[in-house]
């Protein structure tokens, strides 16, 4: 079964109706009126490591291999470099669909939700890079990325980013009883996510939860956390480790883990409501950076101030080779 969903209004799409539950960490739940038109037509998908070229391509050719179990599976639609990352061009739709469609086979695989950081540290981390060009499935996050994608050719392109996405698939799942499990964060984070899940999306399916230690695992945790995840039956495993570290986790456990991957960076502790997230009107305007670097500038300023930099200067040397 393959559930249909609203797009968000955080795109500029017009409004039918708005449910938003309020306080600290409040989450916001809004449908919007489908966009009009067919769907875009989509070109055949080759692999992801078959678009790289020239100096960019020797250096992810040369990054070292994990075996991380099978090819990405080969889903329909377009991709656009941004920057040498490999983005699909699709729609909250069209996600949700591919999602559904592999997790209710349970089909091992994983989804990497970029940003600006996302695309600047790929630049210089091969192991990252390689988990990104070999994702089954990438979306625009930031809106910069977004924003490129327009100027790229693609000028409907919507933001696709993870806390959304988690909220847009659980009310899918809830519908098509495709179960998910937690992986990540902390025992309380994931107990209140748990709750309020349960309340948003009455009749989703919660397969389990793992907090994982802050250290790696061992190999006996490894397997065992691998086996529990395989014996629980969930169709999605939602992943909240921070980029990059939960693409490399993801990588490495494809073809272990028989289910969809999906990193989502902070949207546990957004959903949990024990983290603020930016007001609707920031994330429109790109600027949901500058709302979190407000609340942890010690910790955020480099990641912010330094990549959003090297991103814009990147981005203007791609548009101006185009020309």
């Amino acid at each position: 079964m393959v559930a249909r969903v609203i797009p968000p209004t955080s795109e500029p799409s017009p409004r039918s109706a708005e449910a938003r539950l309020v306080g600290e960490g409040s989450l916001d739940l809004l449908e919007a009126d489908e966009r009009d038109g067919p769907a875009a037509v989509v070109a055949a998908r080759p692999p992801r490591a078959a678009a790289m070229t020239g100096a960019r391509h020797q250096a992810r050719s040369a990054a070292p291999r994990q075996a991380a179990g099978p090819a990405p599976a080969v889903l329909g639609g377009e991709r656009v470099a941004v920057q040498g990352v490999l983005i699909d061009v699709l729609d909250w739709q069209q996600a949700i669909e591919r999602i559904e469609a592999l997790g209710s086979r349970r089909q091992s695989s994983y989804v990497a939700i970029c940003n600006s950081h996302s695309v600047v540290t790929a630049a210089d981390d091969p192991e990252f890079r390689l988990a990104l060009s070999q994702a089954d499935m990438a979306t625009a996050d930031g809106m910069p990325v977004a924003w490129m994608m327009r100027r790229l050719g693609y000028p409907d392109q919507q933001r696709i980013n993870g806390p959304d996405l988690m909220l847009h698939y659980c009310e899918a799942a809830a519908r098509s009883g495709t179960s998910i499990y937690l992986y990540g964060s902390t025992d309380p984070v994931l107990a209140q996510l748990v709750g309020r899940l349960e309340t948003l999306f009455p009749g989703l399916r919660i397969a389990g939860t793992y907090s994982p230690p802050f250290r790696p695992l061992t190999e006996v945790e490894d397997a065992e956390i691998c086996r529990r995840i395989d014996e629980s039956g969930a169709g999605v495993v939602f992943v909240s480790l921070g980029c990059p570290k939960q693409e490399k986790w993801m990588h490495a456990h494809r073809g272990r883990i028989p289910a969809v991957m999906i990193g989502v960076g902070a949207a546990f502790d957004y959903h949990a409501g024990t983290l603020s997230r930016a007001p609707a009107w920031m994330r429109d305007r790109g600027l949901e950076w500058l709302h979190r670097l407000a609340s942890e500038p010690r910790r955020l300023w480099k990641r912010y101030l330094v990549t959003n930099t090297l991103f814009a200067v990147r981005a203007v040397r791609q548009l101006l080779g185009r020309q």
